[in-house]
């Protein structure tokens, strides 16, 4: 549609031009006006301002004018005709687009709220897409939101604003990533989301190591330094880096790259009765092999003994193949929900 009424406001634009042209050459040519004079007497005619001519017009000449104006008057009603029609339609789709969003992040629930999309958040957005996780991100920059509002669901707004978190579905929502470069405003938005959804688990960036304590204790469940992250990546490549390359191709994108898969033991219901590691048999039937276990109460263990015993609300680390991880969520039965997109 958009492209439709800019077709026509070309076509507007040039009537205009050639109605322009044609009144030089005319009162050049008919009325013999200098070409100063020419231009002078065709923006005075088309316009309808009412100045006099420059000198008395022969027969010809007034027939001329005539055609001229009758024809201006048109072209030129045409011309806002269509300028009117354009803003207010592109008014009306904005206010269409806006109402479908809305109803988008109404019926979203268990998806990510992310807060920023600077350097950091749209590594986030782009890592969530890729695991086909629903994310919402909150920003205020209008210029950004147009750039990417075909790809990414928005709430453009104040993100200090309770009403602003709220319409992002945060009450809904599992989880809340603040990826703001002021350490004082992440720890605005921890604090803010804490008190709306007491059940969220928050992802905090920081900039500074004095504002982790801070904001683990407004409520961020996870505290991250992308600077410490960056730092620590590329001295560990310098000592050790066939160890560094090879991690880094364990989860490259998502989706069908992924070598890792985190699965709640709760997803197994399906399997045959079980109480360890060893009753899965996961490497016999995918090819995957279990490289950690976190318990309810969430402790880790690192490449856990065959016969630990597993509990319902613990969860189990796999690495294996993408075809393997494909297999064994093929097996079991393992979804992840659709990506948000407008």
């Amino acid at each position: 549609m958009i492209k439709f009424f800019r077709s026509k406001i070309a076509l507007a634009l040039s009537l205009m031009v050639v109605v322009f042209f044609f009144g030089v050459v005319g009162y050049r040519y008919i009325a013999n006006y200098t070409w100063v004079e020419a231009v002078y007497m065709t923006i005075i005619t088309v316009t309808t301002v009412g100045f006099s001519e420059v000198r008395p017009l022969d027969a010809d000449a007034q027939v001329f004018t005539i055609v001229l104006i009758v024809s201006s008057v048109f072209i030129f009603g045409f011309a806002i005709s269509v300028v009117s029609e354009y803003v207010l339609s592109r008014n009306t789709l904005q206010t269409l687009k806006k109402k479908r969003v809305r109803n988008t992040i109404k019926n979203l629930e268990n998806h990510v709220v992310l807060c920023g999309f600077g350097r950091n958040g749209q590594q986030a957005a782009e890592r969530l897409r890729a695991y086909q996780k629903p994310f919402v991100v909150i920003e205020k920059d209008k210029e950004i939101i147009q750039a990417n509002e075909n790809e990414v669901l928005f709430v453009e707004g104040d993100i200090n604003d309770d009403e602003v978190l709220l319409e992002a579905g945060l009450k809904k929502a599992q989880y809340l990533v603040t990826a703001l470069p002021d350490d004082a405003l992440n720890l605005f938005v921890v604090l803010s989301a804490r008190q709306l959804n007491k059940d969220l688990f928050i992802i905090s960036r920081a900039s500074q190591a004095t504002s982790i304590k801070k904001l683990e204790f407004a409520g961020a469940n996870k505290v991250i330094m992308p600077d410490k992250i960056g730092g620590d990546h590329m001295a560990s490549l310098v000592v050790m880096p066939d160890l560094i390359t090879f991690m880094d191709q364990l989860s490259m994108e998502g989706g069908d790259t992924t070598n890792l898969e985190e699965v709640e033991i709760a997803d197994f219901n399906e399997a045959p009765s079980f109480h360890s590691i060893r009753d899965l048999d996961l490497r016999r039937k995918t090819g995957c092999t279990i490289i950690g276990y976190i318990d309810p109460a969430g402790k880790y263990t690192i490449n856990p003994e065959a016969d630990m015993e597993l509990e319902p609300k613990g969860k189990v680390i796999v690495l294996g193949r993408p075809e393997q991880i494909r297999k064994l969520n093929e097996m079991f039965h393992i979804e992840h929900l659709n990506t948000g997109k407008i």
